[in-house]
């Protein structure tokens, strides 16, 4: 990074590692099906950006146990190892926005569930990202039309119970259809969490279960978005009495961190989710950091940024971690990281980023204006040059967005080193 080996720098990226750690998907689902000698002639479904590593986690506890395997993810999601096995068929979904692939996955998951013989054991497994990845569609909803939408509602502003509760409504998987359909088969859910509450509901759009209560439809919503509504199928009835198992959420991972830094500074973990306005929300940050004594923030969430017509490269970990930046520039004693435990924020395939008090001056040494790309939801751009993105890769995890607030004097000991 252009800061240079700044330890305090070092010290949070090792502290986002420790929670990414601890909600691994591989790790998590082979520890919940251990000592599952039940299940034989299994099959699974994954679906999410954490489907690679859930159906690695499941194949290490059942082995030769589990029969046949569909496997819906990102391209960069792919594992070659399960390209290997004759038993998986891997298949790539559009995301965020879903396209063809997404909807050749949704076919194939409907015609497994056309093929599941009686009691036979299913293991649905869910990540987020799964509402992008796996989609079917009614008749006079057509794939252009859902680009559109979801285009639309990714920059609408809206949370995701929001999004979620409308894109159910024209879909032949969501809102538990696909639940519906398996449920000749024995089913067990087992879910990544990234959602408010943990609600299985949410995850996926509702591939695990539904919302019980229906909600009415809001208003102010385009006529073409209307119109998709009314093309929507009837709910489904009763859905299959299915035990769900949340294996990894957003808390574990801020468990996980604060574990880690115990000992080698003060922790705050305050309750609850972070949401709302991005740029809102880094102002409050903010003003929290300058206000607190030394010592760690440990929040995390999901904030939502409002898209002008034309976007730039980032997401909302970028947007929220240049808005901090501002707002602690000059300081020598702040820094605050803010990414994504899938690896990915927005259009990009970086984590989100670590902004420090010289941010802002580094960017607009290299002629970028932070107010400017703020505006033009450019962020990415602007951290680039001032060398604060922070990149994982795949991290076969997906819970949410972490934040870490830093007030730590330059100099000071950190106590021990969080990865020991």
């Amino acid at each position: 990074m252009a800061a240079g080996r700044d330890p305090r720098r070092d010290f949070l990226l090792s502290l986002f590692q420790a929670g990414l750690a601890a909600v691994n998907g591989r790790t998590r689902m082979r520890a919940a099906l251990d000592g599952r000698d039940d299940l034989r002639n299994a099959w699974v479904i994954a679906a999410g950006k954490a489907a690679s590593s859930m159906t690695l986690g499941a194949l290490d506890a059942l082995g030769p146990r589990v029969e046949r395997v569909l496997v819906v993810t990102r391209d960069d999601g792919l594992d070659p190892r399960l390209a290997a096995d004759p038993r998986v068929r891997l298949m790539p979904g559009g995301h965020p926005v879903p396209d063809a692939s997404s909807l050749a996955a949704g076919r194939a998951a409907l015609q497994m569930a056309a093929e599941v013989t009686p009691d036979r054991p299913v293991l649905l497994l869910v990540s987020g990202g799964a509402s992008s990845l796996l989609e079917a569609l009614p008749d006079g909803v057509s794939l252009d039309a859902l680009r559109r939408f979801t285009t639309w509602a990714l920059g609408s502003g809206r949370d995701i119970r929001q999004v979620n509760a409308l894109r159910r409504r024209f879909s032949l998987v969501k809102d538990g259809r696909l639940l519906a359909a398996l449920s000749r088969g024995r089913v067990e859910g087992y879910y990544l969490s990234d959602v408010p509450g943990d609600d299985p509901a949410l995850v996926g759009s509702g591939l695990l279960a539904r919302e019980e209560e229906s909600q009415a439809v809001p208003g102010g919503l385009p006529d073409w978005v209307l119109e998709m509504i009314h093309c929507g199928v009837p709910r489904a009835g009763r859905l299959p009495d299915v035990p769900l198992s949340c294996v990894g959420c957003l808390d574990d991972a801020r468990a996980a961190i604060v574990a880690a830094a115990a000992g080698a500074v003060p922790v705050s973990c305050p309750a609850g989710r972070v949401e709302g306005d991005a740029l809102a929300v880094a102002g409050d940050l903010c003003r929290r950091l300058m206000q607190s004594g030394e010592g760690l923030w440990v929040l995390g969430g999901e904030t939502t940024v409002v898209l002008p017509e034309r976007s730039g490269r980032g997401g909302r970990n970028q947007h929220l971690a240049l808005g901090a930046a501002r707002g602690i520039a000059g300081r020598g004693d702040l820094l605050l990281l803010s990414a994504g435990t899938d690896g990915s924020d927005g259009n990009t395939a970086d984590a989100g980023a670590l902004v420090d008090g010289g941010s802002i001056r580094r960017g607009e040494e290299a002629g970028l204006d932070a107010g400017r790309c703020l505006a033009a939801a450019d962020s990415g751009r602007f951290l680039e040059a001032s060398g604060d993105l922070v990149h994982t890769g795949g991290t076969g995890t997906n819970v949410g967005d972490l934040i870490l607030g830093l007030r730590w004097e330059p100099g000071h000991s950190l106590g021990r080193d969080p990865s020991m």
